[in-house]
């Protein structure tokens, strides 16, 4: 029978390399980091060695060349100990690489996907922006051709590895803007390196309710010059591949989830077993057997949905909005809900950092909102579901 979970042997090895890992290296470090508001630069390379900053890149520009369902073990796994560091991780590797391999040409991924592999270079994607987040569309970032390159103003916010410290930008970014005059829905995708004229770092978000080991950052464009060669694709055919991206995106962003609902079911787990209360072990009383059984209930049940989409996926094709916003509209809730309920059981010691519980929990809210919100995950699902006459 296949494992939904780990349908090869080449899957298994991966889990076990990063649960391994993430055990060894990502758990011991990830309170001092989200303490910190610090990103653990060192930590993220060694995933590149680990061959995971390009899991979905092709081998022959430095990455892994591996599916979907590869790269939702490893952020599932990552974000069982630290989702601060998994979201920088994702940013990275799904949202720069992968969207660099799928939509690039092979000019660009040679020169752009190598060091992103090693992890030499800290990437990210630059969509929101401070006035337009879930209305993509709305973004009012532009670029206009003049000669050889082309010239971007605007502004990006809530830039996860904009900045790799408090004043130093991350490396390389995918930028989406509108070319001047062209309509509202053909956007455009550039390339744009640290060190280009006119790019600069706006300031770095400090203060988050979590995913604090991850950075955050205000990106500005003050007519930031961009070689034309830096276009990535066509003009105004960017929208496509930014759809496209979003799906493995929310995908690995429910895998985070399942991280974080993992490890908070493990923790209340073995504390309903080991603290004891009125004589009795917490778990034979019947409110914390509820918190338990129906947290595992639901863990499994958005696990399955995750896998099953991840395995249904291919990276470069379309075609899986529906499910891949079901999944994270789901797991997002779910782990949250799980994180509480974690904290509850353990009381006074969940709401404390010596469990981890309060931790995910604060981590799980951003996967409410980023990536997609929850409002947006339903828009988008009712639109896909109104196109169909039979679910199955």
């Amino acid at each position: 029978m296949t494992d939904l979970f780990n349908p090869t042997s080449e899957h298994r090895a991966l889990r076990e390399l990063v649960r391994s890992f993430t055990e060894r290296e990502v758990d011991p470090q990830a309170e001092s980091f989200d303490h910190a508001e610090r990103f653990n630069i060192e930590l993220f390379r060694q995933l590149g060695e680990l061959g995971l900053l390009g899991i979905t890149v092709e081998e022959r520009f430095g990455g892994s060349g591996l599916d979907p369902v590869a790269a939702v073990i490893a952020h599932e796994e990552l974000s069982a100990a630290d989702p601060g560091f998994a979201l920088a991780y994702l940013a990275h590797s799904m949202l720069f690489a992968n969207n660099l391999q799928v939509n690039g040409n092979d000019e660009q991924r040679s020169k752009y996907l190598p060091d992103a592999c090693t992890g030499k270079k800290v990437c990210g994607m630059c969509m929101t922006e401070p006035g337009a987040g879930t209305d993509v569309l709305g973004m009012q970032t532009t670029a206009s051709k003049k000669g050889d390159r082309y010239v971007l103003n605007g502004a990006k916010m809530w830039i996860t590895n904009g900045a790799v410290n408090d004043t130093e930008l991350g490396d390389t970014f995918l930028v989406y803007a509108r070319i001047v005059g062209q309509p509202r829905n053909q956007l455009s995708m550039f390339i744009v390196e640290k060190g280009f004229p006119g790019f600069s770092l706006g300031q770095k978000i400090k203060g988050k309710l979590g995913m604090r080991a991850s950075t955050t950052a205000e990106l500005v464009f003050e007519d930031c010059e961009v070689p034309a060669e830096n276009l990535v694709g066509s003009e105004g055919a960017a929208t496509m591949c930014m759809m496209r991206n979003l799906e493995i995106e929310r995908v690995t962003l429910a895998a985070m989830s399942l991280g974080i609902a993992r490890r908070s079911v493990e923790v209340m787990n073995r504390y309903a077993s080991e603290r004891t209360s009125f004589g009795k072990p917490l778990r034979d009383f019947g409110q914390i057997q509820r918190y338990i059984s129906q947290s595992y209930a639901e863990f499994m049940a958005g696990r399955a949905y995750t896998y099953y989409t991840a395995s249904a996926m291919k990276l470069d094709e379309p075609g899986h909005r529906l499910d891949s916003d079901g999944v994270k509209l789901f797991t997002s809730t779910m782990a949250k809900d799980i994180a509480d309920r974690a904290i509850q059981v353990l009381g006074g010691y969940g709401y404390v950092a010596e469990y981890a519980v309060e931790r995910l929990w604060r981590d799980a809210k951003l996967l409410e909102i980023g990536g997609g919100t929850l409002e947006a995950h339903q828009k988008n699902m009712c639109r896909e579901l109104q196109r169909v006459e039979r679910i199955l």
